[in-house]
């Protein structure tokens, strides 16, 4: 009875890393995002989860 898919949760970077701690920055790269209104479509996991608070002013998820 397991899932075999798997659920995704897509998110656009609205706001720019430039002046943001080196962290965030990584962050970012991390999730596929380095350019603005650029959009990555990810696996909806607890690790994915917790990069994206961490920079939850800089993206948005999309619907």
């Amino acid at each position: 009875m397991a899932d075999t898919a798997k659920k995704t949760i897509t998110v656009q970077q609205i706001r720019s890393a430039i002046r943001r701690p080196e962290i965030q920055t990584k962050t970012l790269k991390g999730l596929g995002l380095n350019k603005l209104h650029r959009t990555r479509t990810l696996e909806d996991t607890p690790s994915v989860r917790g990069m994206i608070a961490k920079v939850q002013h800089l993206v948005r998820i999309v619907e």
